[in-house]
């Protein structure tokens, strides 16, 4: 293990370090005055952004469902650069006045927060987003890459979701939301009501504004408030997900009627379903638009495209169909950077790429002094059949349709049946552990097709290892297994943006140089709501023995 003897100074390299990270495997920049689609080509669902105070500055957030650190906030100079600065949720969903930490304690795939938006008002940062169990939620803070306040509900009830404020010339606050057919037992509409000028809470009744019931525009959803040239837009996805389209809709008055166009589909393009986001206005002039395409087991990717206003409509794309490689905004950032990947362990902070699966829990695992992250086993319960509700699971997101992480890291165990390793996880998932057997280690592969039926994980012994290390005190031994750990992401459509089938496989090694591939190849599958993610797990099945422990050296992400 690395040895790291001033950690403050450590600490201060690996953030300047991280702040130019660049992805060895996709940066849509292409140093030549263009970029290529997407420009994060990583699952942030249900992307939306706003200008920041100085005009030079662009703030990203999106869905993060039950994961936290949750609500990410990432930072551009030119929408295309993008990093990740912050969580405007910290470990618990939620805390404030909202009086929900004890529920996501548990997983709760799918669940929690849903769309959100993020708006620049009276020298402030809004997001507003809707959780569909109990209602709507905003944090508020003068500096995005600071503290947030905490989580206030501003509206309580089931099947609110996609909120967006918009704050009219004359002070007064609209908010509009779509709602979620799981829980309201209706879809497809939008409603539209008046809020407290400082966006606190509702004051006016839901006025439904857009029904696409019936029509091509079914599943209008995740919509975007805006007002411009004495027009209230709203812009919003409709036609389903993996295949829909981007409308937009305008009236004299917030509360319509609103005429709607589609400003952006497929059309001749191969990129699918390209809608819901957010459109900036920029200090150079220029209109832009940030979406999401749907690519399955890789999640919903971000793209950018212009967008057009001379017919008075915005016009997205190139005559409404989506780009792959186009001229960059104007702006004064020339900066290639991409959201963190790799992680040397160095800080004394998990890195933002980093997701735990519920409410954080210190006994989960904490960075060390040792330039190592440590992830204690979790306890599973007796009767359980896979990994499906393990909370700890150390996670981030799939960075481009083919890459290879390799880890180095050491397994503690203290007791038989304990077991560390990585990590492909979705509704189906893959993971190559370390397992303790007496006094060795079984190197295991487990699968599980439709964990979140319940289903019982299948296993693979492929090897048998002796322990590279053991404690020669009595006082509660430990034996270790120091050993290299590899998934590796390939497709064998590889460069199709949709329909492509991306496969996992793995390989170990025990000098980080000579790889053996074992297990054979298997489907990635995306999760509830987002897409796969892969990382670190560490669970046990004796309630009663001291916890063992996963001691993460470094993990490196390339092609």
């Amino acid at each position: 293990m690395k040895k790291r003897t001033l950690i403050v100074l450590m600490a201060v390299a690996s953030l300047t370090a991280s702040a130019q990270y660049k992805s060895q495997v996709w940066s849509p920049d292409n140093g030549d005055g263009t970029y290529t689609n997407p420009v994060i080509n990583a699952d942030y669902s249900d992307p939306d952004v706003c200008v920041g105070a100085s005009g030079e500055d662009y703030y990203m957030t999106a869905s993060s469902f039950q994961c936290t650190p949750g609500l990410p906030i990432l930072h551009s100079r030119d929408l295309v650069n993008w990093e990740i600065i912050n969580y405007a949720l910290k470990d618990r969903l939620y805390d404030g006045d909202c009086k929900l930490i004890d529920h996501y304690n548990t997983v709760q795939h799918g669940n929690g927060v849903w769309a959100p938006s993020i708006r620049f008002h009276n020298g402030e940062y809004y997001i507003y987003w809707g959780d569909p169990d109990h209602g709507v939620y905003m944090v508020k803070t003068s500096d995005p890459a600071g503290e947030w306040s905490k989580p206030l509900c501003v509206i309580r009830g089931e099947g609110y979701i996609d909120t967006t404020p918009l704050w009219d010339d004359d002070g007064r606050c609209y908010l509009v939301n779509g709602w979620a057919n799981s829980r309201a037992k209706y879809a497809s509409v939008l409603t539209v009501r008046e809020m407290s000028a400082d966006g606190t809470h509702a004051i006016g009744q839901p006025v439904i504004v857009f029904d696409g019931n019936g029509t091509e525009n079914r599943t209008c959803e995740g919509p975007k408030f805006y007002k411009r040239d004495g027009w209230y837009w709203i812009m919003c996805p409709a036609g389903g997900v993996p295949g829909g389209f981007q409308l937009a809709m305008r009236s004299r008055s917030p509360y319509g009627p609103y005429e709607h166009k589609i400003v952006l589909q497929q059309g001749k393009t191969d990129i699918n379903g390209p809608h819901q986001g957010g459109w900036v206005h920029t200090k150079y002039g220029e209109d832009w638009f940030l979406h999401f395409q749907d690519k399955e087991a890789y999640g919903r990717v971000v793209h950018l495209n212009p967008v057009d206003w001379t017919t008075g409509w915005p016009v997205m794309g190139k005559k409404g169909e989506p780009v792959t490689k186009y001229q960059k905004p104007k702006s004064s950032g020339n900066t290639i950077v991409n959201p963190a990947e790799s992680d040397e362990f160095n800080a004394p902070v998990i890195g933002k790429q980093w997701q735990w699966q519920a409410n954080y829990d210190e006994k989960f695992g904490v960075p060390t002094a040792f330039g190592t992250m440590r992830i204690y086993t979790y306890k599973l319960p007796q009767d359980a059949k896979n990994l499906w509700l393990v909370p700890n699971m150390l996670l981030q997101k799939t960075p481009a349709d083919e890459f290879t992480a390799t880890a180095k890291l050491r397994f503690t165990s203290k007791a038989d049946g304990q077991m560390g390793g990585i990590i492909m996880m979705g509704l189906d998932y893959q993971a190559l552990v370390v397992r303790r057997v007496g006094r060795e280690f079984q190197l295991v592969v487990l699968t599980c097709n439709q964990a979140d039926k319940g289903k019982t994980q299948q296993e693979e012994v492929v090897a048998t290892l002796k322990p590279t290390a053991e404690d020669a005190i009595d006082y509660k031994p430990g034996i270790h297994e120091d050993i290299y750990l590899r998934v590796t992401v390939s497709n064998a459509e590889a460069g199709v943006p949709h329909g492509g089938k991306p496969m996992v496989s793995f390989a170990w090694s025990q000098n980080g140089k000579k790889f053996k591939a074992c297990g054979g190849q298997y489907a990635m599958k995306q999760g509830k709501w987002i897409g796969a993610k892969f990382g670190f797990v560490a669970v046990e099945n004796n309630p009663k023995v001291d916890r063992g422990w996963i001691e993460a050296d470094w993990i490196r992400i390339t092609k």
